[in-house]
């Protein structure tokens, strides 16, 4: 009684008497007993909170794994439930706010902000429901379209992860890629419209209750940077040169496949020739190697030949962060992840990785193939998990990466190391590889249509959605103005003409699952920034030695990194991410591109001399109209 007593006393007076009187034994002794009840509080929002997630956690998982209607409403359910838990926790934190400025203890001060800011839980119950249920409506849609095969109409089975993406991937023919391209949008984005504009004002309305002007700013809180939107405009500056010269060479490379009735001169690239459903990543390496009679460093046939399987290619990760002296992946992990696809029911193969809240379980769901580019994203979610493992002993507030760029991060920057070919051929999957420009060209090609040619997609991605969200793209506008973006940003094109009866945004899981995009932006340009660091610490990289490039780095084995690394992750985001990135890079935190173009030098070197003697136009401009601006047929 006596605390609670004091407590009600110091909501109303304490900080006015304590800004007029001297620190005396008595308001000591008062400070203590707010300062152990604000500690006592914490540890059981953190003990609470921890169980509930645990709960839902387990039901998303169901939900995820095995797609019916069943599992849909008790993860509904559970989402509700957690949400009111969370409500109920957030007005007990609320209750702190005069009084946190007296704690003086910024450990506790984090928590406290951190748990003030509820995000879509804030709303009212029944409008909490409404938006439950359209964000899952929407996955719903996204994660259980199919399309008709172009060669074979009665075949109606075609899913994303399984067919649509390996199609994309090896076949050359115009016409049925852009078949493949439109219906999928057919039956995914253009479904989910009616339900985005229901989505907008829900989403907008919860931000607001948190004290932001809409979703777009409730978003980018979570790097706590003032001016955060022109930080990221200026990184994209600098990236833009090289990322022109790239597109100028790619461009050349499929119309030479393509024809130029296909792909004019100075015109924008047409999506759906990139190899990728979305053209965030460039599949192209087939076409646009400088040196096809190198060897390749798409390892995918020695991998098959190897007899490879989902659960080796990530055996082989946990082997890398072993080796890094960091924690192997426990048991439960091995028993419970679902590594492929089961065969016998719908599941949602977006690669993603599972915290189960309660410190031992911890798993990944990924309908891997055997090949390279899933080896790299099962880098990619071991990261997520890695991350988990270290940050596992801090309170629930601090379980989260330094930003959420982070956490994507992670994983891709020992994939750097993964990728090369130093590294594959360490592991077995290259033959011996000597010293060759043209090899090292190839190599960073391949790496730049992954790396360099995501960038601005990502920024794209963010950039359309904090418009809606903000106003300044009007309903009317939403899907061409996408187009205007993916034009202005990447010099991508669609297909064939689109219209405002079509929504192609939402033909990408981010989209249809609200999440925010632009943390793999911060992550594309930060890990190379720890790549940097970490392999200083290896001895595997010096500016000054030719022998030593960024590019050639591999941090295989290395403890000294892999020590300054786990000094990093274990921090959670307990300190400011730029705080947390000093801790690695021993220098001011912040994003930096100068990395990046260092790491590409070479190449974007030898594109700039490549492009300029073949005449091609760097930039692009419009060949055509790509989008016509007229109200949905089916608005309000």
């Amino acid at each position: 009684m006596a605390v609670i007593a004091i407590l009600a006393l110091t909501v109303v007076c304490i900080p006015g008497i304590l800004a007029q009187t001297p620190d005396t034994s008595h308001v000591q002794v008062e400070r203590q007993l707010i300062h152990n009840a604000a500690a006592r509080l914490l540890r059981e929002e953190s003990s609470l909170l921890s169980k509930e997630c645990t709960k839902v956690v387990h039901l998303l998982w169901e939900y995820n794994t095995n797609i019916t209607a069943y599992n849909k409403e008790e993860m509904l359910k559970a989402q509700l439930n957690y949400a009111a838990v969370q409500k109920e926790s957030w007005r007990r934190v609320q209750k702190w706010t005069k009084v946190r400025i007296l704690l003086k203890d910024q450990y506790l001060e984090r928590q406290f902000r951190e748990l003030a800011v509820l995000g879509s839980t804030a709303l009212p119950e029944e409008e909490l429901r409404d938006y439950t249920r359209v964000i899952t409506e929407m996955s719903t849609i996204y994660n259980t379209a199919k399309v008709c095969s172009y060669h074979d109409p009665s075949k109606c089975d075609l899913t994303l992860s399984k067919d649509l993406s390996e199609i994309l991937k090896t076949s050359r023919d115009n016409e049925e890629l852009k078949y493949i391209w439109k219906t999928w949008r057919d039956n995914s984005g253009k479904l989910i419209r009616q339900h985005y504009r229901d989505f907008i004002p829900m989403a907008n309305k919860a931000a607001k209750i948190n004290g932001f002007a809409n979703q777009g700013d409730m978003d980018i809180s979570a790097y706590e940077t003032e001016g955060f939107r022109q930080e990221i405009a200026a990184v994209w500056e600098q990236l833009k040169p090289f990322y022109e010269q790239l597109h100028a060479y790619v461009r050349r490379k499929l119309r030479e496949v393509y024809g130029e009735d296909v792909i004019s001169e100075r015109g924008p690239i047409p999506a759906h020739l990139l190899g990728n459903m979305w053209a965030q990543q460039w599949l192209v390496y087939d076409i646009a190697s400088p040196y096809p009679n190198k060897v390749s460093l798409d390892v995918t046939p020695q991998m098959i030949e190897q007899g490879y399987t989902p659960k080796k290619m990530f055996e082989l990760s946990d082997d890398f962060f072993a080796s890094l002296n960091l924690t192997r992946m426990p048991d439960s992990f091995w028993k419970h992840s679902l590594l492929e696809h089961p065969g016998d029911r719908e599941v949602n193969c977006h690669a993603s990785a599972f915290d189960f809240c309660n410190g031992e379980d911890f798993r990944i769901k990924q309908c891997t193939k055997v090949n390279m580019v899933d080896l790299i994203t099962a880098h990619h979610e071991m990261g997520h998990i890695q991350y988990y493992l270290q940050y596992k002993h801090l309170p629930y507030a601090f379980r989260n990466g330094g930003n959420p760029g982070f956490h994507e991060a992670l994983g891709d920057t020992l994939a750097l190391s993964v990728s090369t070919p130093k590294h594959l051929e360490k592991i077995g999957l290259l033959k011996e590889v000597q010293e060759d420009y043209e090899v090292d060209i190839n190599f960073l090609l391949q790496m730049a249509l992954s790396k360099i040619a995501f960038l601005p997609f990502a920024y794209a991605m963010d950039s359309w959605r904090w418009g809606l969200f903000d106003g300044s793209i009007p309903e009317k506008d939403w899907n061409c103005a996408w187009w205007d973006l993916r034009y202005e940003f990447q010099g991508i094109k669609p297909p064939l003409l689109r219209t405002e009866d079509d929504f192609d945004p939402g033909a990408k899981y981010h989209v249809a699952s609200n999440r925010a995009y632009i943390g793999y932006f911060v992550s594309f340009i930060i890990q190379f920034q720890f790549h940097k660091a970490l392999c200083l610490k290896a001895g595997q990289y010096d500016s000054e030695d030719p022998s030593k490039p960024l590019h050639k780095c591999d941090i295989y084995e290395s403890v000294e990194a892999g020590n300054a690394l786990g000094d990093m992750l274990q921090l959670g985001s307990s300190k400011h991410w730029k705080e947390a990135m000093s801790v690695l890079t021993g220098e001011e935190g912040k994003m930096d591109a100068s990395v990046i173009r260092e790491y590409f030098k070479p190449l974007e070197d030898w594109l700039r001399e490549d492009n300029l003697k073949h005449g091609e136009f760097v930039g692009w401009r419009p060949d055509g109209q790509y989008c016509v601006y007229k109200a949905p047929s089916n608005s309000q």
